[in-house]
């Protein structure tokens, strides 16, 4: 699929109607799950589940308030859009097996566009196993709006909530948290240097992960598997999206419990230690407040320790506490001080 067009070879989506924009950015999406029944093209979906217990989520992304089309790729943001609602699913320690996909564009949008945009979604599509099963497509005049909701199963046995964290239970955290917020401020700060001179062309090698973190980011569906080969139910769960800190808060707030958070165990890559000096950021503020990460954060019994230890990808970072004692992070210097949520806020 051709990725650069020029203007006039671009198609107005007036001049194809509703109908044919959805046949022509449906048309190669595939079906992979047997409980897709029925697809795109009838009034409804069918989906079929057998027993399991069905898991349903639902994100909108609106441009100017989640994304910057001026640094973020079309394409990116299909992709992205899809990896944000597979993470809700994925953070209920369920597989999704469908996507609905609704959008609201303006006139600027070409058909073109949507393709780059479709491409994305569909590549997801392919990577984590999901069908797209229908959606809607309207007009907007305020650019570009994407709401997709994302459905799976779960055996009811394996469900995992916020709310089963107990006293004692080891806090473990999936990769590491903090580069999706450097990404956006390198991409932020290259913006405004491109409006004074939009001939400088940056270097960005130097920060290709922070970078990928915020523009292509991956859910962690593998965990799931884990979680499934080793046998392990984690106690809660979340995914990381708003902030170490509010989603900890979340934690323990359903579950009644308060917990210790050691700073010295919160891990982040090398690159965002060197881009938070230059940018003069405190590391752990960031990986705190941060958000976008799409990392797993879960609870599990002390006896299950066993079960992760040798995994690289896991880090215990603290554990959980009577409510009474609330919420701390435990710094360097062993002070402890409350932990505060300064994640991302909706309004």
């Amino acid at each position: 699929m051709s990725q650069k067009n020029n203007n006039s070879q671009l198609t107005k989506l007036a001049d194809l109607g509703e109908f044919e924009v959805i046949n022509h950015i449906t048309k190669d999406f595939v079906i992979q799950n047997d409980s897709t029944i029925e697809g795109i093209g009838d009034d409804a979906a069918v989906l079929d589940f057998n027993n399991k217990q069905v898991v349903v989520s639902s994100d909108m992304l609106v441009e100017g308030i989640h994304f910057n089309l001026s640094y973020m790729p079309l394409k990116h943001l299909g992709y992205k859009s899809v990896v944000a609602n597979l993470s809700d699913i994925y953070s209920m320690n369920a597989n999704c097996t469908q996507i609905t996909v609704n959008i609201a564009v303006s006139n600027r949008f070409s058909l073109e566009s949507l393709d780059e945009l479709y491409f994305g979604i569909n590549a997801a599509c392919k990577k984590y196993g999901v069908d797209l099963v229908g959606g809607d497509t309207t007009s907007s005049n305020k650019g570009l709006i994407i709401s997709i909701t994302a459905i799976g199963s779960v055996d009811s046995k394996s469900v995992v909530k916020r709310s089963g964290a107990k006293i004692n239970d080891l806090i473990v955290l999936s990769g590491d948290i903090g580069s999706a917020y450097l990404g956006l401020q390198v991409l932020e700060r290259e913006k405004e240097v491109f409006k004074v001179n939009p001939r400088n062309q940056p270097d960005l090698s130097k920060y290709s992960y922070i970078i990928q973190r915020q523009l292509k980011p991956e859910a962690r569906k593998d965990v799931i598997g884990f979680f499934e080969s080793v046998k392990l139910t984690p106690t809660s769960m979340i995914d990381v999206s708003d902030g170490l800190s509010s989603e900890i808060m979340h934690i323990c707030l359903h579950s009644k419990v308060g917990c210790d958070i050691y700073e010295d165990k919160i891990p982040v890559s090398d690159e965002l230690m060197s881009s938070c000096e230059e940018f003069n950021l405190n590391s752990t503020t960031v990986a705190l407040s941060g958000g976008e990460d799409y990392e797993l954060l879960f609870t599990i019994n002390q006896e299950d320790y066993d079960k992760i230890k040798n995994s690289n990808d896991f880090t215990v970072i603290g554990h959980i506490t009577d409510l009474k004692k609330g919420n701390n992070l435990i710094t360097k210097a062993q002070q402890s001080i409350p932990i505060t949520s300064q994640g991302w806020k909706s309004f």
